[in-house]
């Protein structure tokens, strides 16, 4: 086991909140899923009233027939859930993704940014299988960070702190998705863990083959040899926007999910009728126009 993999292994191993790890046991699925990976926002502030991100890594492909060749092309599915843990409601967006797919995603075998993007930030294994399970994460999550870091030394400085190369990468991957975050959210990524991001990256380099110099808390990395990063970001939107329309059609709870996006931006509640559930597309136009009525007229659904 490499010195990175001890290193991933060791991060995802650390303890989570327990009412997280309740949540993701009961998400998971003992059947079909190889491990389930803790992420994001959530995990950076400790704010658990908002949604949390999780990815289950399935150990087969999740669908079958057509809905399975959509999930090949246009990863990950998508759900939402709300669940009752320890006396309160958490909130739970899910993706789910064959843990082979996953691994090849963080290799940086596609044209997707997605994967290494985000689990080169820190990440926490809070349901597994089993040990042979929770080594295949670590192991994926650390080829996402060789991955992030080789593309850090062709987008970053010839030279400069290692912060300098992280906070160019996370600008150029953001700025290449279909984000809605502000622009400011790649020094809010690097501020939450600057320090492990620039202990990072020298392992990083070493195990993904990139030469560099080090002097005066400042690397030089050897440009030479490093992937291409044009094609990935004229692929970025185009492919998010793709996973965007799919995900109209397939995200399961979209209703509720949209709902409590609404409620916690506009105060305004709006109930999820069984037809808003089945029919989210249908159901949209009728529940914008009750959303534009009720906040001109300046009223809400008080709480229950």
């Amino acid at each position: 086991m490499s010195a990175l993999v001890q290193r991933l292994a060791a991060e995802l191993a650390s303890p989570a909140p327990d009412a997280v790890r309740a949540l993701a046991a009961r998400l998971a699925d003992p059947a079909r899923d190889a491990a389930i990976l803790y992420y994001g926002s959530t995990l950076r502030t400790g704010d658990l009233s908002g949604v949390l991100d999780f990815y289950r890594l399935t150990r087969e492909p999740h669908r079958r027939g057509l809905r399975g060749l959509v999930e090949r092309v246009l990863w990950p599915e998508v759900s939402y859930h709300e669940v009752a843990v320890e006396g309160r409601v958490l909130r739970a967006k899910v993706a789910t993704l064959p843990l082979a797919q996953f691994r090849r995603a963080a290799e940086g075998r596609t044209l997707d940014t997605t994967i290494w993007a985000r689990f080169v930030q820190p990440t926490q294994l809070v349901w597994r299988a089993g040990p042979v399970e929770a080594l295949a994460a670590a192991e994926a999550c650390a080829a996402a960070v060789v991955t992030a870091a080789r593309y850090a030394a062709k987008l970053g400085p010839d030279r400069g702190p290692p912060e300098a190369f992280w906070r160019a990468l996370f600008r150029h991957t953001y700025a290449a998705e279909f984000r809605l975050e502000s622009q400011g959210r790649p020094d809010q990524v690097m501020a939450a863990a600057e320090g492990r991001y620039a202990e990072l990256l020298p392992i990083a380099w070493r195990e993904g083959g990139v030469a560099f110099e080090a002097r005066d808390g400042e690397v030089a990395p050897d440009k030479r040899g490093l992937p291409g990063w044009t094609l990935r970001n004229l692929a970025g939107k185009p492919l998010n926007i793709a996973r965007l329309a799919k995900a109209a059609f397939t995200f399961e709870g979209a209703s509720r999910y949209a709902a409590w996006k609404v409620a916690r931006h506009t105060g305004v509640e709006l109930a999820v009728t069984p037809f808003r559930e089945r029919h989210p597309i249908l159901a949209a136009p009728g529940a914008w126009l009750e959303l534009r009525r009720r906040r001109r007229a300046g009223r809400a659904v008080p709480k229950t």
